[in-house]
């Protein structure tokens, strides 16, 4: 079950984040192999001076539609379903969202299952 976390400039309107957050959510379920209600997504907005980003990094030309995509989920994954998962993301964001490949960074971020309490303060995954 991940938790996803996409950060973003101010300024995209809602049906835009909307859209953003469907292909993102849609991404992970498709690629990533997790079930399609396993949907838990922070879409949060900064002002310039709160986001700071490197234009340049990696020489890559970096925009102010930039946005960052986190996802934490379960570690276990092979490095060929991680590539394919970033490469697949930055190219359908382009597609449908319109953002440059260029302004897509993406971090997972591995975590084993006993870190995870769903609700109630059960954590499903220690016995």
């Amino acid at each position: 079950m991940p938790l996803t976390r996409i950060t973003t400039l101010k300024g995209r309107s809602s049906e835009e984040k909307a859209r953003i957050g469907e292909v993102v959510l849609q991404t992970i379920v498709d690629k990533l192999h997790v079930p399609q209600n396993d949907r838990f997504l922070i879409v949060e907005e900064l002002e310039r001076d709160n986001f700071s980003f490197d234009p340049n990094c990696l020489d890559i030309d970096r925009s102010n539609g930039f946005l960052i995509v986190q996802v934490t989920l379960n570690a276990g994954r092979s490095a060929e379903v991680k590539k394919e998962f970033y490469e697949v993301l930055a190219e359908q964001l382009h597609q449908q969202c319109g953002i440059r490949t260029e302004d897509v960074f993406i971090n997972l971020v591995e975590v084993t299952k006993e870190n995870w309490s769903y609700g109630n303060g059960i954590a499903p995954f220690i016995v």
